[in-house]
């Protein structure tokens, strides 16, 4: 299981809102975070999201069984370990 946790505040949501759209991501809440998650890997795109380089960087609060593999101006890919 992949998992990424974001802060649930306003500068995140697109970046939630398009991983939303992937039919094998699934979104929710625990807590004051969203948990992006997925029995696959987590794929992003930035550009999709609207985001400026400065919140794109700094939208990961935290990841559980998970690692990092591309983490660009163009993606961000989140793999299960």
């Amino acid at each position: 299981m992949t998992e990424l946790f974001m802060l649930d505040v306003p500068e995140n949501t697109s970046i939630v809102a398009v991983a939303d759209k992937d039919a094998a991501v699934t979104v929710d809440r625990v807590g004051p975070y969203f948990r992006i998650s997925s029995e696959s890997a987590i794929v992003i795109d930035r550009r999709a999201t609207g985001c400026r380089h400065a919140v794109w960087y700094s939208s990961v609060a935290g990841l559980v069984g998970s690692r990092i593999t591309q983490w660009d101006k163009d993606a961000m890919r989140i793999e299960p370990i």
